[in-house]
């Protein structure tokens, strides 16, 4: 130990001071340690801020957008001076008696009530006997009239039927003339407006509630519930043409399969319970929404059946991989997409890297442009793939390996994440280039999917698990109507009317894949449609 001496300026005392012990060996590697370990820390932190931040004000798309110097962030101080609030006197709510519903205030005798401004559509049923040759030997006894609540495509209107009752000149007996054909026995809902609610709640996301608030303001009263019966018999009617629809779905070669969560059935008071839907896409552009309390692999056992046997592509969910790895005939393949977010989530930490990744990945996709351009298939879209795409993809793996072996890539790194997410996936990954009918991504699979999140942004949840298993049935036909081309409302006027005339046997007919070349050139209509004559009240 080394002493100084220095003088003191009080006693004239030498003071003796010891130097500041240098740090052992082992204390500085713990403080590195440390060190490293709270730098991890931070940057977790800081990712999963900047996640947040995303969610709450960044763009969803998946584009390379560059910085635009005249779009001002969301993320930083507006420069914006704003107005001072202006303090408007709002009267106070004073409570009003309720209205009582009185009996004579119903229009009908079914409980319909609407107003003279709701327009009024006469079909008047007349028995054959009035218009044949001894017509003259009838005369009208009475009229017997009801109504059926409709929606033409210009908002709502009333259908009222004059169903016209004769008698024989000299007989007793009365002749009275049969309906048309109703969907709903005992309903005062039109085929017209079944399709409306269905299209207006699944295809439009807008809620029964809502629908039933834009009625009222146009004059028509009737009873909430009333929608929600009328909206789960008509979901009952179209079950055969689902599962006709599933049946064909997975007779395909190749399938895409997700799942989306959603709310569905009351766990306990203000608590709904978790539930899934899982679409899958079959290879002729048909799409089926199907519904499980449980994101286990149990529901991909119950819905494949064994019946499949193929490719199935899917995102990096592992009950899919144990489902592949324990059936026979099911080859997994993974979606590129999927990879490709990890690094983009990566990007602000090494950009650089990150870039090089991303520019591999979008070469994959110049060469399917390329491949969609020339219309190639088959064994040309094979080789071709084999030829541009399979140097990329070995380029990119290699880089990966490499990047793994960068010492200052902490287990916590988020580019380190994202490489050990696409490497343990590679075989997967490289599927596509063994089959020419194998897409790189699942994307349009999760076009398809939209409906389900951006309706949970309107009707929120599905107040029973029933409820969420009819809106996969209708998503499943009004979806595949629009990967066809097919107007969901002609479609559904139609089918709902001709499935109980139309044969069991041939019920996948009904399907919209087959619908649009047999049915949609003359599709039946609704009264409203057909050109009748148009009275008032």
């Amino acid at each position: 130990m080394t002493v100084v001496l220095v003088k003191s300026s009080t006693m004239n005392l030498p003071v003796i001071t010891t130097p500041q012990t240098a740090p052992q060996p082992d204390a500085l590697l713990i403080l590195t340690q440390e060190n490293a370990q709270l730098r991890d820390q931070i940057l977790e932190l800081q990712t999963r801020i900047a996640w947040f931040e995303k969610q709450l004000f960044g763009s969803k798309s998946e584009k390379r957008i560059i910085d635009n110097p005249y779009q001002p962030s969301l993320l930083t101080e507006p420069t914006l001076t704003l107005p001072e609030p202006v303090t408007v006197t709002v009267p106070a709510y004073e409570r009003g008696a309720a209205k009582k519903q009185r009996p004579e205030d119903c229009v009908t005798d079914t409980g319909l009530r609407f107003g003279p401004e709701v327009p009024v559509q006469v079909v008047r049923v007349e028995p054959p006997e009035l218009t044949g040759p001894d017509a003259d030997q009838y005369r009208i006894i009475n009229i017997e009239v009801s109504h059926k609540l409709a929606q033409p495509n210009n908002g709502y209107s009333v259908i009222r039927y004059e169903k016209v009752m004769v008698q024989r000149k000299g007989d007793k007996e009365l002749i009275t003339p049969a309906m048309p054909p109703q969907v709903l026995d005992n309903s005062i809902a039109d085929v017209s407006l079944l399709a409306g609610l269905l299209v207006d709640k699944f295809l439009y996301h807008l809620p029964l509630y809502r629908q039933h608030q834009r009625m009222t303001q146009m004059g028509i009263t009737v009873s909430r519930a009333s929608l929600t019966r009328w909206v789960k018999r008509a979901i009952e009617l179209l079950r055969p043409i689902v599962e006709a629809q599933t049946r064909h779905v997975l007779l395909s070669s190749v399938l895409a399969m997700d799942e989306t969560p959603i709310k569905a059935g009351l766990k306990h008071p203000g608590k709904m319970k978790q539930g899934y839907i899982w679409p899958i896409y079959g290879e002729d552009d048909e799409v089926i929404f199907t519904y499980s309390d449980s994101r286990g692999r149990q529901h991909i056992e119950n819905v494949l059946k064994n019946q499949f046997q193929g490719v199935l592509i899917t995102d990096g969910y592992a009950a899919y991989a144990r489902y592949a790895e324990k059936t026979q005939g099911i080859v997994h393949a993974q979606c590129w997409v999927h990879s490709r977010r990890h690094l983009v989530a990566a990007r602000e930490q090494d950009s650089a890297a990150c870039d090089y990744a991303l520019n591999l990945i979008g070469q994959l996709y110049q060469v399917e442009t390329q491949i969609e351009q020339q219309r190639l298939a088959g064994e040309k879209k094979h080789q071709y793939r084999r030829e541009h795409s399979k140097p990329i993809v070995d380029t990119f793996f290699a880089w990966c390996w490499q990047q793994l072996n960068r010492s200052e890539l902490t287990p916590k790194n988020p580019l380190r994440k994202a490489l050990n997410y696409i490497v343990t996936r590679e075989t997967e990954l490289r599927v596509f280039l063994e089959d020419p009918d194998i897409p790189l991504d699942t994307n349009h699979l999760e076009r398809a999917i939209r409906p389900i999140p951006m309706g949970r942004k309107n009707w929120m949840f599905c107040w029973t698990e029933l409820g969420a298993e009819h809106t996969g049935l209708i998503q499943s036909l009004i979806s595949t109507c629009k990967l066809h081309g097919v107007n969901p409302v002609d479609y559904l006027i139609d089918v709902l009317q001709r499935i109980s005339v139309h044969p069991a046997s041939r019920v996948n007919e009904l399907t919209p894949r087959l619908w649009k070349n047999l049915f949609a050139s003359s599709p039946m209509r609704s009264v409203i449609h057909a050109g009748v004559k148009i009275g008032a009240e």
